[in-house]
């Protein structure tokens, strides 16, 4: 199954090329670093509320022949790992991200440059003890306190 996806104005395009859904998987994350990239503010609060993101394995996505190449950012992530992002320089969509643990085996894309993002949809949400206090727990998926329990 191919998975297409680009930035807002189309300069960055990409594939994901998997052989099922199961092998993706998209989740929500509510730590701080997520919430400030993503910036997904609602227009009723002031709070920005999660991160939305499909792990993927790395040989699994491709940029295409005809996309630009995307601006590449690493910075601490605030634990004191290196957290490597790409976006777009025209209009600064965020594309992707991994952090050094996961350099050698998985990708994750942001889910909104998904031509079809609800093909993808959540299997969990992280760091649920940032949640904001107004965001209900999503039914039917995992939730994690931590990223590791």
């Amino acid at each position: 199954m191919v998975y297409k996806g680009y930035c807002y104005c189309k300069e960055i395009k990409y594939e994901i090329d998997i052989s099922s859904p199961d092998q993706a998987r998209t989740s929500l994350c509510h730590c701080k670093n997520c919430k400030r990239f993503f910036g997904t503010a609602n227009l009723v609060f002031t709070h920005t509320a999660f991160g939305l993101t499909t792990k993927i394995p790395v040989n699994a996505f491709s940029y295409t022949q005809d996309s630009a190449k995307p601006i590449v950012h690493e910075a601490d992530n605030g634990s004191g790992s290196l957290l490597h992002r790409e976006f777009c320089s025209k209009c600064g969509t965020g594309i992707l991200e991994y952090g050094a643990a996961a350099a050698n085996d998985f990708r994750y894309v942001m889910t909104g440059t998904l031509e079809d993002p609800a093909s993808l949809p959540p299997k969990g949400e992280f760091f649920c003890l940032y949640r904001e206090k107004w965001m209900p727990e999503i039914p039917g998926i995992f939730h994690k306190d931590k990223l590791k329990e």
